[in-house]
């Protein structure tokens, strides 16, 4: 009865006691932003990075701004995806490894994913090279995708810093260890602001000196992790490099493989908007428009993956823990908190739709089209305030497979095909496609609303522990869920109706 209660998705509240919940909020809010501050400064000022790029370039010109804008959204997008999702297999395995005690497998695993994310960053370098006639192919404008072309291959480094930061990002997370992260994220970007204003604006280096500036201020960030990492912080999880490292990497690539299936399908949706409103008329302005309120709706996004992060984390802890309920509870505050947070961002938004864009570009046809999508930008913040909180459950509990089938569904198949019919049929334009593209999303979310109510907590915490004792090394010997005899009674009975 106990099992079935809570692997309906009901019960919550009324497992934890009226009387205690309010102290069982309490508890858990602690845990959470324990992890979601750090979080959320850490990827709004490395995300900020790019913004203040933009930021520069876009007082250099309209096609300077689009160039840029199209290698961010498109080129990187791209890149971003695959190592991203390639480095997250790590908040599964290194969550639930320490959830379950098994902290001695923290540094393997990193050294792991490094392998993966390096050898996927020589695979991707070809992007950047061939970006002119990757655009073209794609009916850019010649203007933009020349330049777009030059300014991709001067940010390969980026490329190569993006596959340590990933990793070394997540196996801080696990451990609930990112204020130092956070801080070293803070100092890099009033440095990377002074960089752009001393080699784009002073010295009028342009273009390649926006790009030495990005790639000066993430190698900084990385290699200040990295020193962070081997200064004895860190006794028990790094005990330096290993051949364990090497095996076994096929298990371990497969679900790096899932999560960046995930991750890519989500920001290459994206990717795909920025295509489609290139191929309309004007397409400098509108690129441009579309450009900036991507920007700022990613800006918005880093809060919301802050949340991501300690709701991953806190799902990976309860469930390698054996904890089911905690893990349920967790997701419960972390939707919640995320949320209020979006509200007042989507407030912000609406009250400031006219003057915005005068942060990026002086244009008036530019400003005037981003305005008129400030409707649309203030939905896609709300939106996108609970989504991303849904994935980080998603990547914590290792449902990183399903949740790419369930992407693919709603945004190229529903999504998609909506933005063309009423950006290009109808003639709406920027609009008609980003409203797809929210139509997309708005069916995302409900259907993993809808998965994680039904979501059976302690079938999850004992596929978390086979998976840790599988590739950690653990004991075979069967452990307490929760210290409850019963429960562990009706979890086998659960697992045989399972298999």
């Amino acid at each position: 009865m106990e099992e079935k209660r809570y692997g309906s998705g009901r019960g919550v509240f009324e497992a934890l006691g009226r009387g205690k919940l309010a102290e069982k909020w309490w508890d858990q809010s602690k845990k959470m932003w324990h992890i979601a501050g750090p979080a959320i400064l850490t990827e709004v000022t490395q995300f900020s990075i790019g913004f203040v790029t933009v930021a520069f370039v876009g007082h250099l010109g309209d096609v300077e701004l689009a160039a840029v804008s199209i290698v961010q959204n498109v080129i990187e997008g791209f890149v971003f995806g695959i190592m991203l999702g390639m480095g997250s297999a790590l908040e599964t395995l290194c969550g639930q490894a320490v959830g379950a005690g098994q902290i001695n497998m923290l540094g393997i695993y990193l050294q792991r994913s490094w392998i993966i994310t390096g050898i996927t960053a020589l695979i991707l370098t070809p992007f950047y090279i061939f970006a002119s006639p990757i655009l073209k192919l794609l009916h850019q404008s010649n203007n933009i995708s020349e330049l777009a072309g030059r300014y991709s291959i001067w940010v390969i480094p980026q490329l190569f810093a993006y596959a340590l930061n990933f990793p070394i990002q997540k196996f801080f997370q696990s451990q609930s260890r990112v204020w130092v992260m956070a801080m070293i994220s803070v100092v890099a970007l009033p440095f990377h602001i002074l960089l752009n204003w001393v080699l784009v604006t002073k010295l009028e280096y342009g273009l390649g000196g926006a790009a030495i500036a990005g790639n000066i201020s993430w190698w900084l960030v990385v290699l200040a992790q990295i020193v962070y990492m081997v200064s004895g912080y860190f006794a028990d999880a790094w005990s330096g490099f290993s051949l364990m490292a090497f095996h076994p990497l096929g298990s371990f690539v497969k679900l790096s493989l899932a999560s960046a299936i995930m991750l890519c399908l989500e920001l290459w949706y994206y990717t795909a908007v920025v295509l489609m409103v290139g191929c309309l008329k004007n397409p400098e302005v509108a690129v441009d428009a579309i450009s900036i309120c991507i920007n700022l709706l990613q800006w918005s996004l880093m809060i919301s993956l802050g949340f991501n992060a300690a709701v991953s984390v806190r799902v990976s802890n309860e469930l390698g823990a054996g904890h089911p309920k905690d893990a349920k509870f967790s997701v419960v505050v972390a939707v919640t908190t995320s949320t209020l947070f979006g509200i007042l961002l989507t407030a912000a938004v609406l009250a400031t739709r006219s003057h915005f864009p005068e942060m990026f570009t002086g244009k008036p046809e530019v400003i005037r089209e981003t305005s008129k999508l400030g409707y649309l930008l203030a939905a896609s913040i709300l939106l996108n305030s609970i989504q991303p909180v849904l994935h980080g459950v998603a990547v914590g509990a290792g449902w990183q497979l399903l949740v790419a089938f369930i992407n693919i569904g709603c945004y190229y198949i529903f999504g998609l095909p909506v933005g063309v019919l009423l950006g290009y049929k109808f003639k709406l334009g920027v609009q008609g496609i980003w409203s797809g593209m929210l139509a997309g999303c708005l069916l995302q979310t409900v259907i993993l609303l809808f998965i994680m109510v039904r979501t059976n907590w302690h079938k999850e915490a004992l596929q978390a522990k086979e998976r840790v004792r599988t590739w950690g090394g653990g004991s075979s010997e069967p452990e307490k869920l929760e210290e409850n005899p019963k429960m562990m009674i009706d979890l086998g009975s659960a697992q045989r109706n399972a298999d």
